[in-house]
């Protein structure tokens, strides 16, 4: 069920992160506002007391046409520019929340074991980082912004109305609040659950199409492309009934407040003519009050699209407000003893959903400044060690204690961006001469000088670059990041024999005083190693020392280069 505290997480950051272009923004808005108002009311008093003036040749020359020409022309500039620095600032504000918000769900699906999950489900973060950041730009932008404009519109029409007549006032203020907002409650209260489908169905549309299209071939194999076809054509029919939903709630809140437009309206007009007829009031001034009345209905019915849509804000914001406080969320990791750079003490983990666990009472200490090689056969438990390590599986029971680690994996993740900010990923602060340095302890600098320097733009997945150039640009992020823990998985796995030796070199030259643990089933990546531990089925059978005979025999049962 969705609820408006949903969106009192998003609403913080908001405030945190724009709290005054958000506040002028809403102020602009609510002056652009007023100065329609009073450009419609006053332009109709001039009209009207224009042609009554006209009426005879005295009050014409009389009449002091200069006075509200100018004030005419002075709320019709004020109307232009505020609207214009109103879409400037509030556009400008929502922009850079938007960016801080993907900025900090990236960070959120970056915390220990939401990558993971991401795999089972990639299109998910694909949809977050977008449909569902966008849409809560309307939460400001069609929400909130409007809101305050239609308050202070019917504001300001009662207390205008009011000096003509006070119960004339207080019933058009009044009625345009509660009357006004009511419509809009029910129909933001009606749209609730359609505007989640239509959210929900949009998702699936998406991730359907996407796998159908990129899976095809196996889908074909399978036998299951009609399946996938039909699931794809489910999912539009959802959206399209969610639509269909959406559209008629419109039009019938469209209806309502036009009705409502059109009955205050009338009896504005009515009670104006009383009172001009009366003689409290001039003509000018009750034509004044029916088009100021007319000004102060647009508001509510430019708050309409807002009031559909906040079923889809508050989804949206129920979605990803748990991964932006997630980075806040992981604990820090203890520090392991003098000497120390990582200790397990009987852990045991699991993955989750497996029926047993990977690991069960492990216990480890690597020394500082040692290199260790953590070999087995695959599916015993090597990677899943280097993720205990770096905190991305938390351990079910025991202690693990570790210096500030980083997890060079098997596959090197390039984006589609320049190789500059592709590097800075290991450190955003790092300057050009870092960003050479790295790449040049990593041997990749005559290669990037060749290709055009750090602004040479990778394509999606590092397109560009060679296996041995993105493994080499892992290993330059590696040396950036200069954390006291590297923890490798297969770091040379895939690549030539001679790329791979001088890979290694190169680590060794730059792993002086560091910790280096090493998940491989290479002999070469374990022959740099100072201690090998031999796992099997989650269990430690085996640990050598560099010079003994139990560490030769180790190194030949592994792959060769």
């Amino acid at each position: 069920m969705l609820r408006l505290g949903d969106l009192y997480p998003v609403l913080s950051l908001f405030l945190r992160v724009q709290r005054r272009g958000l506040l002028l923004g809403a102020v602009l808005a609510a002056g652009t506002m007023l100065a329609g108002l009073a450009l419609l009311g006053l332009s109709g008093w001039f009209v009207t007391a224009t042609a009554l003036a006209g009426l005879s040749a005295g009050s014409a020359l009389a009449f002091d046409v200069f006075a509200p020409s100018a004030g005419i022309r002075f709320f019709a500039i004020a109307r232009t520019a505020g609207r214009y620095g109103e879409r400037l600032v509030t556009h400008d504000a929502t922009l850079k929340i938007l960016a801080t918000l993907r900025e900090k769900l990236f960070r959120g699906w970056s915390a220990p074991g939401a990558a993971r999950d991401l795999v089972k489900r990639p299109a998910r973060l694909l949809f977050r980082l977008t449909a569902d950041i966008d849409a809560l730009d309307s939460l400001y932008l069609r929400v909130l912004v409007p809101g305050l404009v239609a308050f202070c519109a019917a504001l300001t029409a009662g207390i205008a109305l009011g000096f003509l007549s006070l119960p004339l006032g207080l019933a058009v203020g009044l009625l345009l609040l509660v009357a006004g907002s009511a419509i809009l409650f029910v129909a933001a209260g009606r749209a609730l659950r359609p505007a989640g489908r239509r959210l929900i169905a949009l998702e699936a549309l998406r991730s359907r199409t996407i796998d159908m299209v990129s899976g095809r071939t196996d889908l074909v194999m399978a036998g299951r492309l009609a399946a996938a076809r039909a699931a794809a054509v489910h999912a539009d029919e959802r959206l399209a009934k969610a639509e269909d939903r959406l559209n008629r709630i419109e039009t019938g809140t469209m209806a309502t407040l036009g009705m409502l437009g059109a009955c205050l309206t009338g009896g504005v007009l009515l009670a104006v003519a009383a009172l001009a007829e009366a003689g409290a009031i001039t003509a000018p001034v009750a034509a004044f009050g029916v088009l100021l009345t007319l000004a102060a209905i647009e508001p509510f019915a430019g708050l309409r699209r807002g009031a559909l849509e906040l079923g889809r804000s508050l989804l949206a914001a129920r979605r990803i407000a748990p991964r932006l406080q997630a980075a806040a969320d992981v604990p820090s990791p203890q520090q392991p003893a003098a000497g120390e750079a990582l200790r397990f003490d009987a852990v045991t983990a699991a993955h989750p959903g497996a029926p047993r666990p990977v690991f069960r009472d492990l216990s480890l200490a690597v020394e500082r400044g040692e290199c260790l090689a953590i070999i087995g056969a695959s599916g015993s438990g090597k990677t899943t060690l280097l993720g205990l390590a770096a905190g991305e599986i938390p351990a079910l029971q025991g202690a693990i204690a570790s210096l500030p680690a980083t997890l060079m994996t098997q596959r090197t993740e390039l984006f589609e961006d320049t190789l500059r900010d592709n590097l800075k990923l290991a450190d955003p602060d790092a300057n050009d001469g870092r960003l050479w340095q790295a790449l040049a302890d990593a041997g990749l600098k005559n290669d990037i000088v060749a290709l055009g320097g750090l602004d040479i733009s990778l394509g999606e997945g590092g397109l560009g670059l060679s296996g041995g150039q993105s493994r080499r640009l892992a290993l330059a992020r590696l040396f950036l990041r200069d954390t006291p823990l590297w923890l490798l998985d297969e770091p040379t796995d895939g690549l030539d024999g001679p790329t791979a030796c001088d890979v290694l070199a190169r680590l060794k030259a730059r792993a002086a005083g560091k910790t280096a643990v090493i998940a491989t089933h290479l002999r070469r990546e374990a022959a740099i190693a100072d201690r090998i531990v031999h796992i099997d089925r989650g269990r430690i059978i085996e640990i050598s020392r560099r010079g003994e005979a139990a560490f030769e025999m180790a190194l030949e049962g592994l792959r060769p280069d």
